[in-house]
């Protein structure tokens, strides 16, 4: 008898683990109420970073961040994060790819939002083992990648509501703006150069692939620097032949901006069509190559310099 009690102990405790295993693959079949109910709120709280407090890397996220009206989780940004103004007043962590982590550390954040390609990678890998959540916004520059990146730091923020009626605001406002510019004969779009420096009197110059070389065509002119990829330094061979009828350059302010005069008294600029109507024009970095809620106002105000009035150094 004590023998046959042991052998069904045995048979109901092998039934019971199989319950166990299988309650898993059973249950949502039997209740799919519940598991319709339970999957969200696991994957919610898995997926979906605290965003209370959040440090922004990108002028063109912050930005959008502020257009959302979601600027109070914001506790640090980066240094190209300079519009609007009141972005200012945040603490500075430094420059979106040479980000400091002890600085982000300090202003005890729940969540980094950054554009792509910020870092370097030791930076972040320092970011992980402080297990801050780490999301980042793809780059792309064009119409669609900026109501991309609209609609990715709204869900990064769960507010897409927002991030939408936003996105379609941007969107009318682009595509109006597009309209106009897209109407240009390529025969008569006027090449310009985009000239990110002249440092030691080489001027470093932008190719294709570039935030540079996309505002550009957005705003119905041509690349002039158009026979490489990226940003490189030009001979001045390259520049002559490049034949540009605009120099464009961003506003660095103050004195850190090289003046008309010397820039067209350099050798290879002199001979230029740009050199001879002292067409130069400058324009915030963050408004002309953000790609952000902005952009549609940098395209307008790129093309009235380029085609609607004389472009100068006051530009």
């Amino acid at each position: 008898m004590s023998g046959f009690d042991f052998r069904r102990f045995r048979f109901w405790e092998l039934v019971l683990t199989l319950i166990a295993v299988a309650a898993p693959f059973v249950l949502p079949a039997i209740v799919p109420k519940s598991s319709h109910l339970l999957r969200p709120a696991m994957a919610e709280s898995l997926e979906q970073p605290d965003t209370s407090r959040v440090v922004s890397v990108g002028g063109a996220v912050t930005e959008i961040i502020y257009a959302l009206g979601e600027e109070r989780r914001l506790v640090g940004r980066d240094s190209t994060s300079t519009y609007p103004e009141a972005a200012l007043r945040l603490p500075d962590v430094g420059y979106m790819r040479r980000l400091a982590p002890e600085g982000i550390i300090a202003v005890n954040p729940t969540a980094i939002v950054a554009v792509e390609g910020s870092g370097p990678p030791e930076a972040l890998a320092l970011l992980k083992e402080a297990n801050i959540p780490f999301t980042t916004i793809a780059e792309t520059y064009d119409r669609q990648g900026i109501l991309a990146k609209i609609r990715a730091v709204g869900a990064f923020l769960g507010v897409e509501d927002k991030a939408e009626a936003l996105a379609r605001s941007v969107e009318k406002e682009l595509d109006a703006t597009l309209a106009g510019a897209d109407l240009r004969p390529e025969g008569d779009r006027k090449r310009v150069l985009f000239v990110l420096s002249t440092e030691g009197g080489k001027i470093m110059a932008s190719g294709t692939g570039t935030a540079a070389s996309s505002i550009l065509g957005l705003a119905g002119a041509a690349n002039a620097a158009g026979g490489f990829t990226g940003y490189k330094a030009m001979t001045d061979e390259a520049i002559v032949e490049a034949m540009p009828d605009v120099i464009l350059m961003m506003d660095r302010g103050g004195s850190h901006g090289t003046s008309a005069d010397a820039l067209f008294a350099l050798p290879a600029l002199s001979l230029t069509p740009a050199a001879k109507a002292k067409a130069l024009i400058r324009m915030d970095g963050l408004h002309l190559l953000g790609f952000g809620p902005r952009t549609a106002s940098a395209i307008r105000e790129l093309n009235a310099a380029i085609y609607g009035k004389k472009a100068n150094d006051s530009e």
